[in-house]
């Protein structure tokens, strides 16, 4: 018997498997608070699909993911793992395959399986950090910053809100840091504060606690800076605490 049903029920479908079945996309990847809390009348729609049908001719069908995997820029025909990596809709003067490998397992699970969007390059719109507020007036989706300095050494920062001019500091738990100097590395928030993110037209700075900040941009997005902040509890992400931009780059998952 074959049964269609639209992409409303489908997400209700899916609901339902999650609560069913959590260990099927429950990972190391993911946390306790990345479980979905079902609102009673999605219950009820689940229990109206299940119920219009006789169970005996439900069919339960494997099918090759590798069928309906969406290709990465990156992706080859013969590797699974490359065809595992995110699309991006724009090339990238930083990323390349290892990095997307990494980073894809870190990102949250809400970000996961959308395509990457590059919506600010230093390459493409210049260097300046107004510009980078302005590009990001329209998005109410998290980003990711990725940096690449005069030393060629690679890192930045996720955060769970696009970057803005504030009054205060703004943001969630899932912000962290991340560096590929020397090795990939993670800093996730540390709970000690919320000092997640704060915009000035002047710069933009992301941890701190009573110091220096996590990771710290001028105006000209040309000089910043790093050090071990409390918010996340993070070694330098470049080799030096100071630092010359080389490029510049800001994603969103859509």
């Amino acid at each position: 018997m074959g049964v269609a049903y639209s992409v409303g029920e489908v997400d209700h479908l899916y609901t339902f498997f999650v609560q069913w079945s959590p260990e099927i996309i429950y990972s190391k990847h993911t946390s306790k608070q990345d479980f979905l809390k079902v609102h009673p009348e999605t219950l009820s729609v689940i229990d109206t699909l299940l119920n219009n049908s006789d169970p005996k001719n439900w069919k339960i069908v494997t099918v090759n993911p590798q069928n309906k995997r969406c290709p990465s820029v990156c992706s080859s025909a013969d590797s699974e793992s490359e065809d595992l990596l995110p699309v991006l809709i724009n090339h990238s003067q930083i990323l390349n395959q290892h990095h997307l490998e990494q980073l894809m397992n870190e990102i949250p699970a809400r970000t996961q399986g959308y395509q990457w969007k590059l919506v600010y390059s230093t390459a493409e719109h210049g260097t300046s950090l107004r510009t980078l507020y302005r590009q990001m007036g329209d998005i109410d989706r998290p980003v990711l910053m990725v940096i690449k300095d005069s030393e060629k050494q690679v890192f930045g920062a996720f955060s769970s809100d696009p970057f803005r001019v504030s009054s205060f500091c703004y943001g969630t738990g899932e912000t962290f840091l991340y560096s590929f100097s020397p090795e990939f590395q993670i800093f996730r928030w540390s709970g000690e504060n919320s000092y997640f993110v704060r915009g000035f037209l002047d710069s933009l700075q992301m941890g701190g606690g009573g110091g220096p900040f996590g990771l710290w941009l001028d105006a000209d997005l040309y000089r910043g800076s790093s050090y071990s902040c409390d918010t996340f509890c993070n070694r330098p992400l470049s080799l030096h605490h100071d630092f010359t931009v080389q490029d510049l780059e800001v994603w969103t998952f859509v």
